[in-house]
């Protein structure tokens, strides 16, 4: 995925509200759901794009696995009240990579390989690769995403 991760958040904070309304729920989301990308800042300003970013710790699911568990068991035990949002925030970064394995690649199988997993590929058929992406039927995805949270917004506003 390349724009959907934004409203693809924005779903979720809509969704969660059914189960538990906290004023940081929405912007748990949104930022759960593009948090992993913020590491394209060190692929293209530090790392020039020497390793591919989902190999970066923000796009590996083990990490998220190891973090979640002990972050819900502490704020369940000092601070229930900021479950909803710590829940919404963490379902917000495994739809990420969920969204980014449709055509993208996560490596879900770290720490035992290091292998990229993807569920279809994107042929190189245009000069650039995001031109190939969006002339690719999974694009469409992406779209219908954008819709889904287009809607759910006007649905809210009017």
């Amino acid at each position: 995925m390349i724009t959907a991760h934004l409203p693809s958040g924005y779903v979720l904070g809509r969704t969660a509200r059914r189960y538990g309304v906290h004023p940081w729920l929405m912007p748990a989301a949104i930022i759960g759901a593009v948090l992993p990308d913020l590491d394209l800042i060190w692929f293209y300003l530090i790392d020039g794009g020497a390793v591919h970013h989902h190999y970066y710790w923000v796009h590996i699911p083990f990490f998220w696995l190891l973090v979640w568990p002990p972050t819900m068991l502490a704020l369940h035990r000092w601070k229930p009240n900021w479950l909803p949002p710590a829940r919404a925030f963490f379902v917000g970064i495994l739809l990420h990579l969920i969204l980014d394995t449709v055509a993208g690649d996560i490596a879900w199988g770290l720490p035992f390989t290091d292998q990229l997993f993807h569920l279809f590929t994107v042929p190189a058929t245009q000069s650039h690769w995001v031109l190939s992406y969006m002339l690719h039927w999974t694009f469409s995805l992406e779209l219908m995403i954008w819709a889904l949270a287009i809607y759910l917004f006007a649905k809210a506003k009017l």
